[in-house]
């Protein structure tokens, strides 16, 4: 299938690592042109070193004006952007009585605004040129209201909305904007997770991770190269008649309509 991304503009946000690294791969395989912005400068290089010919930018997107610059650099390198994967930012997980204003506002700007200004910024240039796709990789937690990850759900669900009432305003200017709602992936981050937690109940790590797997009806955490599939597959034209429509990769696990 020809996925039509040979020499398209990408910018991944959260490029460095997990899955934005792996869309970051993903792209660069299509013979896209890639940048990716992440707020580590050496998380940057150390995934240029994995992706090359792809363009890194240091910023931190919950800020405005890092956004707008990140994207400004972005197009000097490669030209104007015609796929932004949205794939930065993890909230962190509170226990109820822990939620405090502050734990409101950073789970947004981790997860809601990181995506946010980016967007904003890269929108009105899409609708000029009547052309342009933004993959949001949002997640499964903006469905389900866990005790745990209420701050990072309530940002979840954000974007989605965003996602959804964006792409009926743009979609009449040749702009798509889609998402993709991952279940828990197996990425570096829930590696530690999985470590951490074999540390505090004394148990192998791979043994937490089996009985976790069986909640799944796949039995399986998704991987990273998984996600980065479907989105290239949104951003590309074999999809030209998908927008507003948020992909849920979680295995089944939530057995819901």
């Amino acid at each position: 299938m020809n996925l039509d991304l040979a020499k398209r503009n990408v910018l991944v946000t959260g490029g460095s690592k997990g899955i934005g690294l792996a869309c970051a791969r993903a792209f660069l395989d299509e013979g896209a042109k890639v940048a990716i912005v992440s707020r580590s400068g050496a998380n940057v290089d150390a995934a240029l070193q994995d992706l090359a010919g792809a363009k890194g930018i240091v910023a931190d997107l919950a800020k405005p004006g890092d956004a707008t610059r990140a994207v400004d650099e972005a197009e000097r390198a490669l030209g104007p952007i015609d796929v932004l994967v949205n794939s930065a930012g993890a909230a962190k997980r509170y226990a109820p009585d822990e939620i405090d204003m502050a734990a409101w506002h950073a789970a947004m700007d981790a997860k809601f605004h990181s995506a946010m200004n980016p967007t904003t910024v890269v929108l009105p240039r899409m609708k000029a040129r009547r052309s342009g796709v933004v993959v949001n990789i949002i997640g499964m937690g903006g469905k389900v209201g866990k005790p745990s990850h209420i701050p990072g759900g309530a940002a979840n669900a954000a974007l989605m909305l965003a996602t959804a009432g964006l792409a009926a305003a743009y979609g009449p200017h040749g702009v798509r904007i889609v998402g993709i709602n991952p279940g828990t992936t197996l990425t570096g981050r829930v590696e530690q997770g999985l470590a951490a937690e074999s540390r505090m109940r004394g148990e192998p790590a791979e043994a937490i991770r089996a009985a976790q797997e069986q909640g799944i009806p796949m039995r399986r955490f998704a991987r990273p190269e998984e996600i980065a599939a479907m989105a290239v597959f949104l951003a590309s034209s074999a999809a030209a008649y998908v927008t507003g429509a948020i992909v849920p990769m979680d295995g089944g696990l939530l057995a819901a309509i």
